[in-house]
């Protein structure tokens, strides 16, 4: 199994509605692409300084399946909008 860790640090002039369509957009993608097998995803609720806005967990069988969610068109418009709203987005993935 892959693990699919993203953090999102939105701009500062990210409105509510766009945080809540970015949300919208990030939990619609499991129905869209099939390799997914686990996908969480949320805003953060402590508000830290050190936290982000939101974070997604989700796993994939094989590489070729992470690789293929990478590449899926209803990824990259996600992923598209997820660059105009956010200021830092940060990433890790692991085997496991």
């Amino acid at each position: 199994m892959i693990t699919h860790i993203v953090c999102w640090k939105y701009k500062a002039e990210t409105s509510q509605e766009q945080r809540d369509e970015h949300l919208k957009m990030l939990k619609n993608l499991p129905s869209l692409i099939s390799e997914i097998v686990t996908f969480e995803v949320g805003f953060d609720v402590l508000h830290l300084d050190r936290s982000f806005d939101t974070g997604l967990v989700s796993t994939y069988k094989t590489m070729e399946d992470l690789n293929a969610y990478t590449i899926h068109p209803s990824h990259q418009d996600v992923a598209s909008y997820g660059k105009i709203v956010a200021e830092k987005v940060i990433s890790v993935d692991f085997l496991n």
